[in-house]
């Protein structure tokens, strides 16, 4: 798969049903697909897809809540990372975020998810506090932000 190759679009009802068979399989650290289905279908939600010839490759989404969003997920194939999926996937969101008028991004990620809080530093997001065994009731979630 060719890096230039990958396209992103914002995603539809078709798209989800796509994937939604192969969503635990093939992407992990992932909610469970009725709750994705709920995400998508709330109005305050924006989500995009990342194709390779109209296969999804990724996906990444974020809530709008007044003039912030959290950063919901962010999920690449696992037969496709380290291609750069999930910085085009990011940078996408953080550019849509500009457009509407967002000044604060937020999200967390799982302490032991080393490869997203990189790519979130790389994007200049910062940790700004933890809680404690919210993964599995094991792992801390570090929260990070990012003003706009």
């Amino acid at each position: 798969m060719s890096y230039n190759n990958i396209k992103i679009f914002q995603m539809t009802m078709e798209d989800f049903s796509n994937i939604k068979h192969i969503l635990l399989h093939d992407f992990d650290d992932f909610w469970n697909v009725q709750t994705f289905e709920e995400e998508l279908k709330n109005e305050n939600s924006y989500y995009l897809v990342a194709k390779i010839d109209n296969t999804i490759i990724g996906f990444a989404g974020m809530k709008i809540i007044l003039d912030e969003a959290d950063i919901m997920n962010i999920a690449t194939r696992k037969d496709s990372r380290n291609l750069g999926i999930g910085s085009i996937m990011l940078e996408k969101l953080i550019s849509i975020a500009k457009e509407r008028g967002i000044k604060k991004l937020m999200l967390e990620v799982n302490e032991k998810n080393i490869n997203a809080i990189h790519l979130y530093k790389k994007f200049n997001f910062e940790e700004i506090s933890t809680r404690k065994k919210y993964y599995d009731n094991m792992y801390d979630a570090i929260i990070m932000q990012k003003f706009l």
